[in-house]
């Protein structure tokens, strides 16, 4: 039992690192392509908080713990909207741009409703859930860059979203290929770790996929939101949880779903209710004044005290 601990705290280290490494080296390796800053921060930064759900979510599909793979996707955007939030507003007032509240958050809010359907009409997500997942998710990144365009129009040309550290052609490569072994790594043993802990205590993959898989992917999330407001920029905070559980739904769903369909157990129905409350209750508490407050964060923990207590009945 040692050994599977272990390897599942082993497995966290090396997503959370190996993460970073990839979003660092492929940043820089985009740069030195020519490629706008504004479309790494939209795309490589942006996706790489979800690579450890990625691939969590993709290597437990292939290896048949199917419930981890929904357990992971939608536990960590529960976790990310009642936790992490709750945890950043406790610490600080955040507050949040008009176009999260127009746009991303419902847009988020719908998606996770589709999750859903899918999982109700179906049982499953396949092959064609998948398509329209990706579809939505293209759509998703034309609106972001359509939306960025018009906001550099008001911008300083020298205006930079996101820093690129300089790096020589060897380096980028290297922390390319690291970052995605250790994923690749970290992701095996993060999901046999947790099966076989599951298998011994006699817990469902389904509670160990809600709760401690995904807050170990949750963790890069976790870290840039909590550091964000101490550093007095919470604002972050708001946009990197949204749009990272639009990614998951999305792009790591979706793309799972394209390798190998994905059972959606009948279970499931409750915890995507749930992400599509915390959706719901992250708005409301937020449209009035345009700001996470602190009493909304207390709520928002309160509320996945009650979900954990929940899922341990």
């Amino acid at each position: 039992m040692l050994l599977e601990v272990f390897l599942l705290v082993l497995g966290f280290v090396c997503l959370v690192k190996g993460a970073d490494w990839f979003v660092e080296g492929a940043a820089a390796a985009a740069g030195k392509l020519g490629i706008p800053q504004l479309v790494i921060g939209l795309t490589i930064v942006a996706m790489g908080t979800s690579m450890p759900e990625a691939a969590v979510s993709i290597t437990a599909a292939l290896n048949g713990s199917a419930a981890i793979t929904i357990g992971n996707i939608v536990g960590s955007n529960i976790l990310n909207i009642l936790v992490i939030l709750g945890v950043t507003a406790v610490i600080t007032n955040v507050a949040i741009q008009k176009s999260t509240l127009q746009y991303e958050m419902p847009f988020m809010i719908a998606i996770t409703v589709l999750l859903l359907f899918f999982g109700y009409t179906g049982g499953s997500i396949g092959f064609t859930e998948g398509i329209i997942f990706w579809v939505l998710f293209l759509a998703f990144l034309g609106y972001l860059f359509a939306m960025s365009a018009r906001s550099r129009k008001n911008a300083d040309d020298d205006e930079e979203l996101v820093d690129v550290e300089e790096m020589s052609v060897v380096k980028c490569i290297v922390f390319i290929l690291a970052g995605v072994l250790l994923v690749v790594k970290g992701s095996d043993f993060a999901v046999g770790g947790a099966a076989e802990i599951a298998r011994y205590f006699g817990i469902s993959e389904r509670f160990i996929g809600l709760t401690v898989i995904a807050f170990g992917t949750s963790l890069p999330e976790l870290v840039t939101s909590v550091i964000a407001a101490r550093k007095g920029n919470a604002d972050i905070a708001i946009g990197n949880i949204v749009g990272s559980n639009i990614f998951n739904i999305l792009f790591v769903a979706g793309t799972t779903a394209l390798i190998c369909e994905v059972p959606f157990e009948s279970k499931f129905l409750f915890d995507t209710g749930a992400a599509v409350f915390s959706g719901v209750l992250l708005w409301a508490g937020t449209v009035r004044h345009r700001e996470l407050r602190r009493p909304c964060g207390a709520v928002l923990l309160l509320c996945y005290a009650a979900y954990f207590a929940y899922l341990c009945m």
